[in-house]
């Protein structure tokens, strides 16, 4: 990591200076920070939110370091981490660039995704915002998701801002005297989520006459309630017990068939485990229930059956997915 640890020295920066004068208190009473005087890396690509995670973990009292990750994709992308390198130095934060290598072709922008965390050290702050929730809630929910799904993003130190919305971020940034670089494949409507963002979310809250977006947080906070209420359920249910699962009510079989397959999947560059979707739990199921031998649940793995007991074994060939 090419490092530029640059402190303001003398008098306090516009940044520093609103900082003190609690400026961002407001925000951060809705922000899930860890106690200060931790030490954290905050994932910072110069756009508003973002930017508006360095500034708000600095205002808690954090030792921070922002690290901007250069794909090589966009052509201004030197003049970004100079964007990020100045704030950094503002925030009186030290700074680190990260150059990784993104080929063109098919899925880029899951790739370069992959790319950024697997780049990131573990536990990396990234700025994910209500709105983020929202989108994410709505795509996962028409791909097919279960309550897991549709929990969407859940609320852990990794994710302070799910509680802000992009609104705040912009301006905890004029707060601080920062202007947000624009990013402009967040406005490529090739890619899925810009058209949530951009036409789907609009359209509902033309048609519901209402801001949609905490209402569809609300339903990713019942549901993830309901994957923690369904995780209890299942604690005594052995998925490798055939007759246990045969006897289990068919959505609690089907729940400790998706935590146990979950399990045995590797962590992905966000330090997440992907779980099965529900074609894969129920081939799963089938074997249990002798209705198959063995069969594909993904991920690289297969369910196979012996002597009234599931195992899990790797396949050749994992398959590789990457993260959304």
């Amino acid at each position: 990591m090419d490092r530029a640890d640059e402190r303001p020295r003398g008098g306090l920066t516009p940044l520093r200076a609103a900082i003190a004068a609690g400026a961002f208190e407001p925000y951060l009473r809705r922000c899930n920070f860890p106690p200060p005087p931790a030490a954290v890396t905050c994932a910072v690509s110069g756009g508003a939110d973002s930017l508006a995670l360095l500034v708000l973990a600095t205002a808690a009292g954090l030792e921070v370091t922002a690290v901007y990750v250069d794909h090589g994709i966009r052509p201004n992308s030197a003049d970004d981490a100079r964007t990020v390198a100045a704030a950094a130095t503002a925030a009186g934060a030290g700074f680190g660039c990260e150059t990784v290598a993104v080929t063109p072709g098919p899925n880029l922008e899951a790739r370069a995704r992959s790319a950024r965390y697997g780049a990131l050290p573990p536990g990396a702050l990234v700025g994910h915002t209500a709105d983020d929730q929202a989108e994410t809630v709505l795509l996962n929910l028409l791909r097919g998701a279960g309550p897991a799904g549709v929990a969407a993003m859940w609320p852990t130190r990794r994710r302070p801002l799910l509680s802000l919305r992009r609104a705040d971020t912009v301006e905890v940034c004029r707060l601080a005297g920062l202007v947000p670089v624009l990013d402009e494949s967040n406005l490529d409507p090739a890619i899925r989520r810009n058209r949530v963002r951009h036409d789907v979310l609009p359209l509902l809250e033309e048609v519901f006459e209402r801001d949609v977006t905490p209402l569809l947080c609300r339903h990713a906070d019942l549901a993830r309630e309901t994957t923690e209420a369904l995780d209890a359920a299942v604690a005594g249910l052995d998925p490798r017990d055939c007759a246990a699962l045969a006897a289990a009510p068919r959505a609690l079989a089907r729940w400790a068939l998706r935590r146990w397959i979950t399990g045995g999947r590797g962590v992905t560059p966000t330090g997440d485990r992907h779980p099965p979707d529900l074609a894969a739990v129920d081939r799963a199921l089938a074997v249990a229930l002798g209705e198959a031998r063995a069969a594909d649940v993904g991920g690289g793995r297969r369910g196979r059956r012996s002597a009234q007991r599931l195992h899990l074994e790797a396949t050749a060939s994992p398959p590789r997915r990457l993260p959304d």
